[in-house]
């Protein structure tokens, strides 16, 4: 029962980071297109503060139930196929490129909007779209392994 709990935080950590980057980059992103320079940073500011929130508590769900699951259910990485290894990995870059967008472009862009210097915070917006695709790249791509990989194909 433990265990299936488990999975289903994990779960619901990796709809909300890889469904929020999806939303971003596909469908937020193109349609802020039509405002203006200092509307679109607004807007952008308010919906990453709030997303970046969500990320930090679904990235350390994620991490924690992943590692739960690979030593409760598979015994440690001996026991663990595949599909357990790359979703590791692809888990931990995407943490670590959250880290880099979070720590870099984010703040770099929060720190020109705060100084009203729109131009400057639009090219730090377009550096945290840039990592955003990236991660939603390897999002898909763990969402592809997990659902592969669970069946033993």
């Amino acid at each position: 029962m433990t265990l299936r709990l488990i999975y289903l935080l994990h779960l619901l950590g990796a709809v909300i980071w890889v469904g929020g980057m999806a939303f971003s980059v596909l469908a937020l992103r193109p349609a802020v297109g039509v405002l203006g320079v200092p509307e679109r940073m607004a807007l952008l500011s308010s919906v990453f503060r709030r997303f970046f929130l969500l990320v930090w508590h679904a990235m350390p769900v994620l991490i924690a139930t992943g590692y739960a699951m690979l030593f409760g259910w598979y015994g440690g990485f001996a026991g663990a196929g595949w599909h357990i290894h790359v979703m590791h990995l692809t888990g931990l870059v995407m943490a670590g490129i959250f880290l880099t967008l979070f720590f870099g472009p984010w703040k770099a862009m929060r720190a020109a909007l705060a100084a009203g210097d729109n131009p400057v915070a639009a090219q730090a917006s377009a550096r945290v779209r840039r990592l955003l695709a990236i991660n939603l790249v390897l999002g898909l791509a763990t969402v592809l392994v997990a659902g592969w990989g669970r069946y033993g194909v």
